[in-house]
């Protein structure tokens, strides 16, 4: 291309059209190569980037535009490909005063050469203010047709880059705690938003900061040289930003709301369009953020109860329908719980209506600390407080039922007088109490009347078999109390309510016993025998198997340590910890003078805990653990293999062993799906080398193929049930006397 722009030469009238062409052409055209030199421009491009056209050829096109952080080299290869450069927009010229430009791209070849051309159009005055005006009519119906705040505020800042490409928009908001959160920022590096958000507004804190301290706009033409970007310089600059120029956000009253900020990737001043551009978007921001408010203030007064902030009648109706739709679906359960202050119209009528408001919202503040998320606790009004609990069963509700009131038995001074609040709570279950949210309100309703009408500050199951189960827990934890309290006062043995069994443990190869686990058993004088299954449980939900544990521990290493002084053959003891157990920190002080007490080794002595405890994030449940360890006795988790997935915790924590839990072993002669699984448990015991102990092994055809996985310890019906003491040193003696003849260093010795 000559010095009259064009590379084409005149020997043919088409080459003269063409030259004319690219001459006269009102667009800007310029042609380049590989590595971005121009090797020819026409007149357009000349005035556009405001050069001589003779010293153009051999410049760098990419000197000559901000590429907005792209590279060179991904402009040629997308024009090149099927990825074609962004159009409109995506560069502009540098300049003095820079100019938008839309961009339009062609790869061409000359005999061997490649080329790419480049045909500019520039924005002229007309073209900006209706970019202005379209970008307030699109944010105007996002606001009009309900859009969230934060798609509102990401569609403006997309809206703003698409029209001057070489920035880059944040929109930061101010939070209670007069901090900036980040709201919309879809092209500021993710890294860079993550660390300003939160930040305190304060004068010294970038661009955004400055501008909400001080309520006006902030310009760094040049980050690495302005104080106020002293905390953050490094911050910006490792994310490519070297200009900011900010503007608060403020509302009707004057009150800051936040700011909006442009980025630039290379130091310079605001542009004349940038301003334009920015004094729409600060006017369309405030709207957008007043508009969210006031639709949540009109949501709060329409769906949530003004005195206590819990979701009203009309909130609790639209989850419980949207609840038990899905229920019908999952088959899972949705319980209903009715709670109604006892004797709150005398409080109101009595104390006055300020101390009754003030009652209500220290009910409903402990109320909430008892629900988990998903659950809705709502007040339907007065002193009505309903609770929706998806997933919930009865068995469930009957626990958080006690839990709720006992949670408001704990008595509460108002306005100097010490009042002791109680309830009486009606539950109704879907799908046997109601199909739908109307009836079970109704059924819970009425099951609440008749808790108060059999004494108040208790709770009623609309069916009566849930009312029986209801009564009959609390009947248990009354007389589990009561036999606790018998137990440690030392009444006769005949007459003791608990007693330990002990079920043998049996080595697999070679046959032998390897221990014995301590099972507690509970008989009540009129219900006989109760089973663990129900009263444990109980007693960790009531609180009482601290005193629980601790006597079966206390009482299982004497009967081991009265065992080996009488010469009776027991290598070791199991023996359950609950999990609640841990939490008092004393655990491992009692089991080191239980066994100093007794003689008992610690190696001898096997802890069985559950896999929840593992899960624990508490330090001094870690602590105890490492305590245990380091005294030498063995950790056992029970029941491995059904709870918690992540087995993390068997490399974190100094367990010992790993016992199949029952429904593994059951059918796993009969059931192929089982096997699987059972080896797998007793590949990652060997793996990590932990013992594995199956229980449950009732068969033989179990047995063996226990055996044959490598299983080293058994525990089931097969080879003995559990029985008393004195039981077991008569099998000892008779019909186990096979398994305690083994070799010496299989066993133990005294």
């Amino acid at each position: 291309m000559d010095s009259a722009a064009t590379a084409l030469d005149d020997r043919l009238p088409s080459d003269r059209l063409l030259r004319a062409t690219a001459a006269q052409w009102n667009a800007a055209l310029v042609w380049t190569s590989a590595d971005g030199a121009i090797v020819g421009a026409n007149p357009g491009f000349a005035r556009l980037a405001g050069l001589p056209l003779e010293t153009l050829v051999g410049r760098s096109l990419p000197s000559l535009l901000d590429l907005g952080g792209r590279d060179w080299q991904a402009v040629w290869d997308g024009a090149r490909g099927d990825h074609p450069p962004p159009g409109a927009g995506a560069l502009r010229i540098l300049r003095h005063d820079p100019v938008p430009v839309d961009l339009f791209w062609q790869h061409l070849t000359d005999g061997g050469d490649e080329l790419l051309l480049c045909e500019m159009r520039n924005f002229d005055e007309r073209e900006r203010a209706e970019a202005v005006a379209r970008l307030q009519q699109n944010v105007l119906e996002l606001v009009a047709t309900g859009r969230s705040l934060k798609q509102v505020l990401d569609f403006l800042c997309r809206q703003v880059e698409a029209c001057a490409p070489e920035v880059a928009c944040s929109v930061m908001l101010r939070d209670d705690e007069n901090r900036m959160r980040v709201a919309a920022a879809p092209s500021l590096p993710a890294g860079y938003a993550a660390n300003i958000d939160g930040l305190p507004i304060e004068p010294d804190v970038g661009c955004c900061g400055s501008a909400m301290s001080a309520g006006e706009a902030v310009m760094s033409a040049d980050i690495a040289g302005d104080p106020r970007w002293a905390k953050r310089r490094d911050l910006a600059l490792a994310h490519g930003l070297a200009a900011c120029w900010s503007n608060p956000i403020k509302g009707r009253d004057a009150r800051m709301l936040g700011s909006f900020a442009l980025y630039y990737h290379h130091p310079r001043p605001v542009a004349a369009f940038h301003r334009r551009l920015v004094e729409a978007c600060v006017h369309l921001c405030a709207l957008a953020i007043e508009h969210d408010r006031a639709r949540a203030e009109i949501n709060r007064l329409a769906y949530f109860d003004t005195l206590t902030g819990l979701p009203n009648r009309q909130l609790l109706a639209d989850r419980a329908t949207a609840a038990l739709a899905l229920a019908g679906r999952t088959r899972q359960p949705v319980t209903l719980m009715f709670l109604d202050i006892d004797r709150f119209k005398t409080i109101n009528d009595s104390l006055g209506h300020a101390v009754g408001d003030r009652l209500l919202v220290e009910v409903a503040t402990r109320l909430k600390q008892l629900f988990i998320e998903g659950d809705t606790l709502a007040r339907l009004g007065g002193d009505e407080f309903v609770a929706l609990l998806p997933g919930c069963d009865a068995a469930h509700a009957s626990l958080l039922a006690e839990r709720v009131l006992a949670a408001l038995a704990v008595p509460v001074t108002v306005a100097d007088l010490t009042l002791t609040p109680t309830a009486s709570i009606g539950i109704a279950v879907h799908p046997d109490d109601g199909m739908d949210f109307d009836t079970l309100l109704r059924q819970a309703d009425a099951a609440m009347y008749r808790a108060k009408q059999a004494g108040r500050n208790r709770c009623h199951f609309f069916r009566r078999d849930m009312n029986e189960q209801a009564v009959r827990r609390l009947e248990m934890e009354a007389a589990l109390r009561e036999a606790l309290d018998r137990q440690e006062a030392g009444c006769p043995e005949d007459e003791a309510p608990f007693e330990l069994y002990y079920q043998p443990q049996l080595r697999l190869k070679p046959n032998c016993l390897h221990r014995v686990e301590a099972l507690i058993r509970w008989t009540h004088p009129r219900w006989g025998a109760v089973s663990p299954v129900e009263f444990v449980p109980l007693a960790e939900e009531c609180g009482l198997i601290d005193r629980l544990d601790s006597w079966v521990l206390q009482t299982s290493v004497a009967q081991l340590g009265r065992w080996r002084a009488a010469g009776v053959p027991v290598p070791g003891l199991a023996v359950n910890v609950s999990a609640v157990r841990f939490a008092r920190g004393d655990l491992p002080d009692q089991v080191r003078a239980a066994l100093a007490t007794n003689g008992i080794p610690a190696n001898d002595l096997t802890l069985e805990i559950t896999e929840r405890l593992m899960m624990t994030e508490e330090i001094g449940v870690h602590d105890a653990l490492d305590a245990l360890h380091a005294l030498g006795v063995t950790l056992s988790i029970d029941d491995f293999g059904t709870g918690y997935s992540s087995l993390s915790y068997l490399k974190r924590f100094p367990v010992g062993e790993l016992k199949i839990d029952r429904s593994f072993v059951k059918e796993l002669d009969i059931d192929a799906a089982n096997r699987p699984l059972v080896r797998a448990i007793i590949q990652i015991g060997e793996a990590l080398g932990l013992t594995v102990v199956a229980e449950g092994v009732e068969r033989e055809a179990q047995h063996r193929m226990l055996e044959a996985e490598g299983c080293a310890i058994g525990q089931g019906y097969l080879f003995a049930r559990p029985m008393p003491s004195a039981a077991l040193v008569s099998w000892l003696a008779g019909e186990g006397k096979h398994w305690v003849e083994c070799p010496a260093d299989a066993c133990f010795s005294i």
